[in-house]
């Protein structure tokens, strides 16, 4: 619960965050009179302010506080901050990265609004979300309150998901998938290319099995089944993961084709292929909203491939996909990666590359800029020795 005082009576809502914050202490009721300088140094102050003005107001305080959160120093140059990073390893830099993020997450996510039961919001000018908030955080018996900031990510993920992301074309026809929140979305498609162009293992002519190891949104089983693949067997933890998976394979007419299984890792029995896409940074996530991008100690990657030799059949391969921003971040060396495949007792068939292209590999000005702009995407051909 969060409570919080409004005209000398203590009034109290039930608490979202789906990134894990904790309910606020220190709550200050604001309106449209508030000025983005005062609602800067309240965030800074770690107060936060629960809207009871204009929606529309409130978005343009949000955009405002993004931009005081953003506006570099005065006493900063870019020729200074350049000259600074040169002297810093790129892990150094990593971690001030992520340090940067969540001071800014922290300071964008003191806005608040209250949502009614419903899912609708009780103030003016306010865009319908009964369905997004649905999508999110189901039936809900009272009214709740979350960020601004969070609840302008649910309205973007439902737009998403009503509209799909295109993956590739098929006999004149747009295949797409819809993510759903929380589940990371294909928008980079260079991976999904590989899997396209990447050599079927022989022992597909003998047993047509796969395996899709984290499923997602079930984008790669999709793909498997599209190169006509007979059998995928799709696995996840998630049941957001597994809920989306399983929308997107009925949409497309391929649950007959494709079986979804919640478990760690590996379904029971052997595979001709067996495809993985774990997280690509062995760091720690903040939220459980990161799972699919950080990978603590590289847990998933070592629990994959410490188990293909249980799970791959004779000839079979195993495609891993993986960029090499972890190398160029200090977080993982090559040695490491293939030390990791040789413990595992496997052997690299080859390796496919691409380049990325989406447009933070052309932002000089993202301080990850001297690893995105040199990073590259491999799906890595393994089998057994």
């Amino acid at each position: 619960m969060i409570q919080w005082d409004e005209g000398g009576e203590i009034r109290s809502a039930l608490w979202h965050s789906e990134n894990g914050i904790a309910p606020h202490k220190k709550i200050q009721i604001v309106d449209d009179t508030l000025t983005a300088d005062i609602a800067y140094r309240l965030a800074c102050e770690g107060k936060a302010m629960l809207y009871k003005g204009d929606f529309q107001n409130a978005r343009q305080l949000l955009q405002a506080l993004l931009r005081r959160v953003d506006k570099p120093s005065k006493k900063s140059t870019r020729a200074d901050r350049v000259a600074k990073e040169k002297t810093k390893s790129p892990l150094d830099i990593f971690n001030l990265h992520r340090l940067t993020q969540s001071q800014r997450a922290r300071i964008l996510g003191m806005v608040l609004i209250p949502i009614n039961a419903d899912h609708s919001i009780p103030l003016r000018r306010a865009p319908n979300v009964v369905q997004a908030c649905f999508e999110v955080y189901g039936e809900q018996a009272e009214p709740y309150v979350i960020s601004l900031r969070e609840l302008l990510g649910v309205i973007s993920a439902h737009e998403w998901r009503k509209k799909g992301v295109p993956i590739l074309s098929r006999d004149d026809e747009e295949i797409s998938i819809h993510p759903h929140y929380g589940v990371f979305s294909p928008i980079r498609g260079e991976y999904i290319e590989l899997v396209l162009k990447a050599p079927l293992p022989s022992a597909i002519q003998k047993k047509s099995i796969a395996f899709d190891i984290g499923v997602g949104t079930g984008v790669l089983s999709v793909v498997l089944a599209i190169r006509e693949i007979k059998q995928i067997f799709a696995t996840d933890q998630d049941d957001r993961a597994i809920a989306c998976a399983k929308e997107n394979i009925m949409r497309l007419g391929l649950s007959t084709q494709i079986e979804i299984h919640k478990t760690n890792l590996f379904p029971k029995g052997k595979a001709a292929l067996i495809v993985c896409n774990p997280p690509w940074l062995p760091a720690k996530p903040s939220s459980s909203l990161e799972h699919a991008i950080y990978d603590p100690d590289s847990q998933m990657l070592k629990g994959f491939l410490n188990g293909l030799n249980d799970h791959l059949l004779p000839d079979g391969e195993a495609w891993l996909i993986l960029s090499d921003l972890a190398e160029h971040l200090g977080l993982r060396t090559r040695i490491d990666l293939l030390g990791l495949i040789e413990q595992a007792g496997l052997k690299v068939l080859g390796r496919l590359d691409t380049k990325p292209r989406h447009h933070k590999v052309f932002d000089r000005e993202d301080s990850l800029y001297f690893a995105r702009s040199a990073e590259i995407t491999s799906l890595w051909r393994l089998t057994t020795k």
